[in-house]
């Protein structure tokens, strides 16, 4: 792990605990075998979460044909993998503390889009059904070593936050200040987490992935869906947003611009979930 990141956690009191729920959503993934009943009793092992499960799974981007009221219901209408997505994005969300210099409500808007732009464009460049569930996963993640930079420094995350208006300008932005970027921080606290050694690679990969050899796949994809989600942030196009930012990387990726653009637009909202995920 890089030493510019391990420094954040130094103070061993400023590494949040990985819910017991999500660490075991978590190994769920790599098991074909885990049905709908199983991840429904995992949720509801926890009263808070099956709360926010619930209040999720009746919200209007889900738009159920009846009333939702127990957690296989919200199994049954949403499907294994959103189930298990929404759930791990509630957990997660709960475990970081409100810090300066981000607005909870717009980071947790942000990664929510990163993580629905990252299974979007995971699918779109041939990679299964697990493998675009983990992109969501990880795009979810991706930031969360923001918070810990910020719990540390809050000024300079705050004047990387007041000039990141470029799309995919934060990585620079953070390298230039901090040394490392959101997506190192975010590695070093997947290794400390013991997530999978391809996800924790993934983060640290995902600040310059055309530099990475043998190239990563879902390193590109969370660079991508960053860029995305920045730009549904800032109100700017997708595709040009996407031209100006990472041309090579586009092209690398043979990307169908215009069907993401299509995929784009028919997402609406990237991040419709979170006002129900955060209350």
């Amino acid at each position: 792990m890089s030493a510019a990141a391990e420094r954040f956690f130094v103070k061993h009191s400023a590494l949040p605990t990985m819910p017991e729920v999500a660490a075991r959503l978590l190994k769920s993934f790599d098991d074909d075998n885990v049905g709908l009943g199983q991840i429904a009793a995992l949720i509801e092992k926890d009263g808070a979460l099956t709360a926010r499960v619930l209040r999720l799974a009746n919200s209007a981007h889900y738009s159920p044909s009846h009333q939702v009221a127990t957690v296989i219901d919200a199994a049954h209408a949403l499907g294994l993998e959103t189930l298990r997505n929404l759930a791990m994005a509630a957990c997660l969300s709960g475990v970081f503390p409100q810090v300066q210099g981000l607005d909870r409500t717009r980071f947790w808007r942000h990664s929510v889009a990163t993580a629905n732009y990252a299974r979007i464009l995971a699918r779109m460049l041939g990679s299964d059904a697990s493998t675009a569930d983990t992109a969501y996963l990880a795009g979810l993640m991706l930031r969360t070593g923001q918070l810990l930079m910020a719990i540390d420094e809050p000024h300079l995350v705050a004047d990387v936050e007041a000039h990141a208006a470029e799309p995919g300008s934060r990585f620079s932005l953070e390298q230039h200040r901090f040394g490392c970027t959101h997506a190192d921080v975010t590695a070093s606290l997947a290794a400390h987490w013991q997530f999978p050694q391809a996800l924790v690679a993934a983060f640290r990969d995902a600040n310059a992935p055309l530099e990475i050899r043998p190239f990563s796949l879902i390193a590109a994809v969370l660079h991508v869906a960053e860029v995305l989600a920045d730009a549904a942030e800032h109100h700017d196009e997708p595709v040009q947003a996407l031209k100006l930012a990472v041309p090579e990387l586009i092209e690398h990726l043979h990307l169908d611009l215009e069907l993401l653009a299509a995929r784009v637009a028919a997402t609406g909202d990237p991040a419709a979930e979170v006002e129900q995920m955060l209350h």
